[in-house]
């Protein structure tokens, strides 16, 4: 029996070194996926990396025995789910949720566990992140993405993101005395309950931050456009249910802004002015919160339509912006 299961293992990982190749372009496509869902969203997102599980790690997994001496992944190609592997980094808990909820809506989870809730309903501080099992699902065509090939996506916050790489280095990569690692523990528990302190806080001052963010600033007299900080300002009073965008896609925005000929924050106020947000939400359904920069797009794909297609910085999503337009005339 142990011989059979040897051999079994020893196919598989052979299997998988000869299919490595090709899963890393699978990798590549799905933070290429990942990256435009978010960005389509207008959710902020400090990276979105992958990686391909190294054929030393899935021999090690595939090896893996349970009491008795059973196989933990009887059929490793299959049973070996993280394969492929997204990691999305966010500055804040909330923008976690926000990601989770949108891949949620737009692909197949299979299975989703919230690691820093499970940490924490056993009564300790420790890892935490968000674990999402997703796939392509039967309704969404990706080029470079088999319909039957999963991909293990972590969101987690930068905080979060700093304590289990220096954990994963110290305990995986180094070697820890057994008289020393109490203290280990201890320390890594302790730096963990601060760290979830200091996420409170970094939540609570974007709150705050954008409650405040009432005050246009100076912008460069050489730039026609309406600055970015002063456009996220604005924005954060005119949708004040969404959340942060990234810094550039203002920036990118406000260049949409200029190409339809509004240079100005009163101008773009006047264009708003007869927009119903309401009607919007219905028609478009989100099903994640949208970030400020997604709403003003949805606000000027309402209003300019065909033109709004049009313009040269949408040239990369015409595509995409039909699809929602058919939402706005269906």
């Amino acid at each position: 029996m142990a011989s059979t299961q040897s051999t079994r293992v020893r196919r598989a990982v052979q299997r998988y070194a000869k299919e490595r190749v090709r899963l890393e372009a699978v990798t590549d496509a799905y933070v290429a996926l990942v990256t435009r869902l978010l960005d389509d969203a207008g959710i902020n997102y400090l990276t979105v990396t992958g990686r391909t599980k190294s054929v030393e790690s899935f021999a090690a997994k595939a090896a893996r025995r349970l009491q008795g001496g059973r196989l933990a992944h009887p059929k490793p190609l299959t049973d070996i789910t993280d394969q492929v592997g997204v990691r999305v980094v966010t500055y804040v808990l909330a923008d976690v949720d926000a990601v989770a909820q949108l891949l949620s809506s737009q692909l197949e989870v299979h299975e989703d566990r919230d690691m820093g809730r499970e940490t924490a309903q056993e009564g300790r501080f420790g890892y935490s992140s968000r674990h999402l099992l997703v796939a392509l699902g039967e309704d969404r065509d990706e080029a470079g993405i088999p319909a039957d090939r999963p991909a293990s996506v972590q969101i987690r916050t930068v905080l979060q993101h700093a304590w289990a790489e220096f954990e994963h280095d110290v305990r995986y990569k180094g070697s820890v005395p057994a008289e020393h690692a109490p203290d280990f523990d201890r320390r890594f528990t302790l730096a963990a309950g601060l760290l979830e302190l200091a996420d409170q806080q970094f939540s609570a001052i974007r709150d705050r931050h954008r409650e405040e963010l009432t005050s246009p600033a100076e912008g460069a007299d050489d730039d026609p456009r309406i600055s970015p900080t002063d456009l996220a300002a604005f924005l954060a009073g005119q949708f004040a249910d969404a959340g942060w965008s990234r810094t550039d896609h203002y920036a990118w925005i406000s260049g949409l802004l200029l190409e339809l000929g509004i240079g100005s924050l009163s101008e773009l106020r006047e264009v708003l002015r007869e927009v119903d947000i309401a009607q919007i939400d219905r028609h478009m359904g989100y099903r994640y919160p949208p970030g400020a920069v997604r709403r003003l797009d949805d606000a000027l794909l309402s209003v300019y339509r065909e033109r709004y297609v049009g313009l040269h910085g949408n040239a990369h999503r015409v595509p995409l912006l039909r699809a929602r337009l058919a939402r706005f005339t269906g």
